[in-house]
């Protein structure tokens, strides 16, 4: 007999976590399932020990800036103390009591398991089955999805897992894939003296962000010594022990070699064995499909990566956030995808929000354009060495659509164009407002000012 509860919740994630964290704090019983760390990719091997990692690179580039700067500087980079704080940040090598912890001090159930949904609300974990009489949750996050390459199946290849836990640097790496993730520890490991070659099959690297934005973060990488090959593809992979890796490129683009290989090509909805037909729900389907209040069907939610609305933790916690109201019967806005901020953090930042100007050019929206670069302005002069970086707007007539801050701080001065996209502000208020001097986003005023 199938245990009964009010909620279960596959795959305890950030998003998850949140969800079954707050509905068994709200009184309801909830059953808490994960098959991995309670906290999904984030604190583990996702943003936040990335982002120690980016830390302590760019430290030592701002180190090598001193001479240009106001005086003199030896750098000797040393991986050992990132590693360790690496370790210790994800509760001594990977351990989530913890999280656990957390959970169950909030009411919850916690079932360590792989659930596989066995009807319209049940699911079965091992020799237990649970039924959800109120809402059963999916939650189950993406993992990474490597190419099928020639050669790439069965070799010891990095995800970004194997790259945040390593212990000692290799001499060279290649990183297949040039979005976000791999660009990031590319300029990373360069930075550590790790000889780098990104390779990416689109014309540029961030191929989803602005052209300008993607010039500026391949020149940054390349000022760091990283080999970037874009346009090309990878057509097979040849590995041995003595050699390392050989990445042979299609079209007769040649050969690139080293130690590691990174693949960080994408990544897909963790639902393989799911068993999602059994809830009545697309099995084949590349992501979760939800409306505006993250169900997926009657009974049914889902909120995270699984639903392909972007694989970011703010993502989750928003999208966390409108499912405990549903199910809780609360009022509260519906999912709102119209202002949804990312930044990839390179040194420069590179932060958007909203559309792209050629996104708002295929809506057929009447589109206005105003750009700037950060080095004209009295900050961007002032900071000198590092100081690469633009404002990008996209206006709709009287109002924001889009908009793009690389700099320094790119990810700081986002926050301001994202609360004038979300909010609607229009462009008369935005000319108006007082902008403090001298800082960086007062470059977004010079911006609206190029607006044409």
């Amino acid at each position: 007999m199938a245990q009964r509860v009010d909620v279960v919740v596959v795959g305890l994630g950030v998003g998850g976590e949140e969800v079954a964290g707050k509905l068994a704090e709200a009184g309801l019983s909830v059953v808490g399932i994960e098959s991995n760390l309670v906290g999904g990719e984030c604190p583990y091997w996702g943003c936040v020990p990335s982002k120690m990692m980016i830390r302590a690179a760019n430290a030592l580039a701002e180190a090598r800036r001193i001479p240009q700067l106001g005086g003199t500087a030896t750098v000797h980079p040393d991986w050992t103390p990132v590693a360790k704080r690496i370790r210790e940040e994800a509760t001594d090598d990977w351990d989530d009591t913890v999280a656990v912890d957390r959970f169950v001090g909030k009411g919850g159930r916690f079932v360590r398991g792989y659930g596989v949904l066995t009807g319209a609300r049940t699911v079965t974990v091992g020799d237990e089955e649970y039924e959800a009489t109120r809402a059963l949750v999916i939650a189950t996050g993406t993992e990474p999805s490597a190419p099928p390459i020639e050669g790439l199946a069965g070799t010891p290849y990095w995800t970004n897992r194997e790259a945040i836990e390593v212990e000692d640097l290799p001499v060279s790496l290649i990183v297949l894939g040039g979005g976000a993730i791999g660009i990031e520890l590319a300029q990373v490991f360069a930075r550590f003296g790790v000889r780098v070659t990104v390779v990416e099959a689109a014309d540029r690297l961030v191929p989803i962000e602005e052209p300008e934005a993607s010039a500026l973060v391949q020149a940054a990488l390349e000022a760091d010594g990283v080999t970037v090959r874009t346009g090309v593809k990878a057509a097979r992979v040849l590995h041995s022990e003595a050699d390392g890796f050989a990445v042979e490129l299609a079209d007769g683009a040649g050969q690139v070699t080293g130690d590691r290989l990174l693949v960080a090509t994408g990544r897909k909805a963790r639902v393989a064995d799911l068993g999602l037909e059994a809830a009545g729900l697309d099995a084949e389907a590349r992501w979760l499909a939800t409306d505006e209040r993250m169900r997926a069907a009657d009974g049914i939610w889902a909120v995270g990566d699984v639903t392909g609305n972007g694989a970011f933790t703010h993502m989750a916690m928003y999208e966390a956030g409108v499912a405990i109201r549903d199910i809780l019967g609360q009022e509260g806005p519906p999912a709102d995808y119209r202002a949804v901020p990312r930044v990839t953090f390179t040194d420069p930042e590179l932060g958007s929000v909203g559309l792209t100007e050629a996104e708002a050019r295929d809506r057929g929206l009447n589109v206005r354009v105003g750009q700037t670069d950060l080095t004209t302005s009295a900050r961007g002069w002032i900071h000198k060495e590092g100081n690469a970086g633009l404002i990008k707007l996209i206006a709709d007539g009287d109002l924001l659509v889009g908009a793009t801050s690389v700099g320094p701080m790119g990810g700081e001065v986002l926050s301001m164009l994202t609360l004038a996209v979300h909010a609607r502000v229009p462009l008369s208020q935005l000319r108006s407002m007082v902008y403090a001097y001298p800082t960086f986003h007062r470059a977004v005023e010079d911006a609206l000012r190029n607006l044409a």
